[in-house]
Order: C-alpha cells, then structure tokens, then sequence
C-alpha cells in the first residue's frame, strides 16, 4: 500500500516523498547504488565514499531503501526568521550550504505502515561540520517553533524541543517537533550525528500517527537504522 507524504513535503525535499512510498514493494538495490552527479575527479571519489558509505538495500531488514536522484542544492527551505534559519536548511536537500557533497536515502518501514526515515550524510570541512552542530543546538534553544518555505509551499513547525538520544559518533544533537501543512500535523524526530568531517542526518515521521488535539504521539529515529548506518560510515571513510 502506498503512502502519501503529503503533510510533510519539506523533510528533505526529495528523499522523504521517496520514504514514504518505501513499502510499496519493488527493489530498489539499482537505485540506492547509482553514481553521484559528474563533477571533478576529487569531487567524484568523495561522492563514491559517500554513496559506499550510504545505506543500500539489504543493509537494514525490513525497510525497503530508496535512492535520492535529485539534483544537489536544488531545494534550500528558507526560515521566517534567522535564528531558525539551520532548522529550516536541515530540511532540505543538504543539511546547510557548505556541505561539500550530499548523499540522500529513504527509508519505508515495510513492517509498520506509514514509518519513514529519511538518512543522509553529507562531506564537510571539519570546522563547517562541528559549526553546523553548535548552530543547530543553538537554534532547537531560540526556535520554539518557526514557518519554513520551500517552492512556494509553507509548512509550520512547533513544538521544537531538545531531546535525548544515545547514539555514537563524535558528536550528536537531536529534537523534536510537530509538523503542519495543509492542515495536516505530523511529529518528526530528527537527530544530526558528527563523525570526523561527516555528518549523519536522520529524520523520521509516522504517518500513521498523527497530532491529536494537543497531545502528540512522539515518533523515534529508528536503532537499527541509526546503528547501522553509524557503523557504515565508519567501515567506509574511517
């Protein structure tokens, strides 16, 4: 059964819409290993890292994984106000504009309907990786809640909120919020994870479950997505 994503159009562009269509059945082992966009041969080598790095289908039972075929910096969400400004990017199609390279991945739970991650990593600078971190925490602190463009189309944030979560790698930052668009409110959970110069972006909603008046069912990045890929990225760029 295939499922809309229509409430949540701004968690990264193109990868969540795949997401959310991932238990439809089909494979997609071709997708989620073809080749990045041609540029320089440095650039390209970092890309197959990334793309090696990445999860592919197989790597996590019971999802279904599918390639982003976007092209890279098409689509940045732009906040309604500047502190929120790296909350709004990290919806996109890239985590902020320094992002070197950026590999996207979508995830659909083939076991539970309607629960979609969005993975991705992303090639820095290490001083830009370990900025984006301290630019994000400061701004899950300032933006309580925030309204995002993205091609014409508006989406509201609330609920922000910092909130725990135990993962590896060097450094780590995670929050919470409910999403509305076209009346519609979904809670997202997203964690952004530092690894040397890499960042590991993960982003979950469940469609199944959405806002009840005030009270909202909390959804989690799934471990074993998380674990994995996590393991990946180390296996794979060190």
């Amino acid at each position: 059964m295939r499922v809309k994503a229509t409430g949540l159009a701004m968690l990264t562009a193109s990868a969540l819409l795949t997401t959310a269509c991932g238990s439809s059945g089909g494979s997609s082992d071709d997708k989620a290993s073809a080749p990045a966009p041609n540029g320089s041969s440095a650039s390209a080598a970092a890309s197959s890292a990334l793309q090696r790095a990445a999860l592919a289908q197989g790597d996590v039972p019971g999802y279904q994984v599918s390639a982003d075929t976007t092209a890279q910096g098409r689509a940045r969400p732009r906040a309604d106000r500047g502190p929120c400004q790296p909350l709004a990017d990290i919806m996109g199609d890239q985590p902020n504009p320094q992002a070197r390279e950026t590999v996207n991945r979508g995830l659909g739970s083939q076991r539970k309907l309607g629960l979609a991650v969005a993975a991705s990593l992303s090639g820095y600078a290490r001083p830009d990786a370990e900025k984006l971190v301290r630019d994000l925490r400061a701004a899950v602190a300032a933006c309580s809640g925030f309204k995002a463009e993205l091609g014409g189309t508006s989406s509201t944030y609330a609920r922000v909120k910092a909130r725990p979560y135990r993962i590896g790698g060097d450094e780590s930052v995670s929050w919470s919020a409910s999403s509305t668009q076209v009346n519609v409110e979904t809670p997202v959970h997203i964690v952004v994870v530092r690894q040397g110069a890499t960042i590991v972006r993960f982003m979950t909603i469940n469609l199944g479950a959405p806002v009840q008046g005030r009270a909202q069912e909390l959804v989690e990045v799934p471990r074993d997505v998380a674990d994995k890929q996590l393991e990946k990225v180390r296996r794979v760029l060190g």
